[in-house]
């Protein structure tokens, strides 16, 4: 069941950002731009709530860093 969490947020996160997770194989967080940083930002923050949590540290668990 986890396993669904950590797929449905990885192509949420690809929707929401452009390109895939660092879990999934995509950039990390270190050669992000200023502009792509703000993108993950908030498409972390909408993953989180989706995910029925508050904090948007919870999505490196399911997204990486």
């Amino acid at each position: 069941m986890h396993g669904l969490r950590h797929h449905y947020a990885q192509q949420r996160y690809e929707a929401l950002s452009g390109w895939q997770a660092p879990a999934a194989g995509g950039p990390s967080a270190k050669v992000l731009t200023p502009e792509q940083r703000v993108q993950d930002r908030a498409a972390r923050q909408i993953i989180s709530r989706e995910l029925g949590h508050e904090r948007i540290k919870i999505t490196a668990v399911y997204l990486g860093r």
